[in-house]
Formats: structure tokens, sequence, C-alpha cells
């Protein structure tokens, strides 16, 4: 029984150190698992970021109710999302049926779903086609259809993503 307590006492200590050595883990499917480092410099298109939900917003409050995220440590209590940059503010964003498209180039995976995996209705839209204004980003996952991204939240403030870079993923 020491031995366990000496285990989880070491992979604690790990993961501390992980953490303020800018270190994220990302389990989910919405985007490649394994683990990311905090990146420097701005974000720029394609990038994988992470953020946090404004503790105000209705999207965080519907992340919470259902599930969509768990505890973390933002200041909503949710957990940061990791997703890819798809547009930057100049971008002219475009959609229809389809889904999105930004300068010309159409988004994969980025048709909006009428209900989620539980069978519940998803808000309407709430991105406006157009010029992305300053500060905002569009932020998306390629990689799951069923992302809960700027569909459904609308554009973030560039100010609250932080590039991240893989460090070692299980999957593409």
């Amino acid at each position: 029984m020491k031995s366990f307590y000496a285990v989880s006492l070491v992979l604690s200590a790990v993961m501390l150190w992980g953490w303020y050595a800018g270190y994220r883990i990302n389990i989910t499917a919405s985007m490649p698992r394994g683990l990311y480092r905090i990146a420097s410099g701005p974000p720029y298109r394609d990038a994988f970021v992470f953020f946090c939900l404004e503790s105000s917003s209705s999207a965080a409050g519907m992340a919470r109710e259902r599930g969509y995220l768990a505890a973390g440590s933002c200041p909503s209590g949710l957990r940061p999302l990791l997703k890819q940059v798809a547009g930057l503010p100049g971008d002219r964003l475009e959609m229809d049926d389809h889904g999105l498209a930004v300068n010309g180039q159409r988004l994969l995976n980025s048709r909006r779903a009428e209900t989620d995996s539980a069978g519940r209705s998803m808000p309407a839209a709430s991105l406006i086609p157009g010029v992305i204004p300053p500060g905002k980003a569009l932020v998306l996952s390629r990689y799951n259809a069923g992302s809960f991204d700027s569909r459904y939240f609308g554009l973030i403030p560039l100010a609250a993503v932080r590039p991240v870079q893989p460090v070692l993923l299980t999957q593409p």
C-alpha cells in the first residue's frame, strides 16, 4: 500500500511540474489526442490553440449543463478547449448548408449539426458571414464533425487564445 501512495505522489508531482512547464494533455476526440506544449508568439491560421470560454457566456453554461467540458482550470470552472485557428481578422467567412468557407476555401467537418450526440438541439449559429473583425478568431476542429466550436459559440477574442505545439500525438 505504501508503494501505491509513493507512486501516486510521484505522478502528481510530475503532472504538476508538467502543467507549470506549459504541457497540456488532450484526451478528447475533437482534436488529436496527446501531449501539447504552450508555444510563444501570436496565433496563426491552422495553429492549434487552447482557450477558456468566457464565464458569463451561454456557451460555458451549455458546456457545463450538457457535460461537454469537465471541471478544470478556467475562470468558468471548466477545462480549456483545444481547437485549430480557421480564420483571423480580415479573413472572409462564408456559410451555407454544406458548412463554412474561409477566403473561398471550404473547411473540412464544418457543417453545423442540428443536434448533439445525445439528440439535444444545438443553438442557432451565431456566426455572421463577412469579414472577421479585428481581435477575433474562428476556431474549429477539422478532426471531428461533432466538435463544440465556433459553429456554436461564435468567434472568440484573439487575446484569449494560446498557441500550442503538438509534442506527442496518439492519432494523426
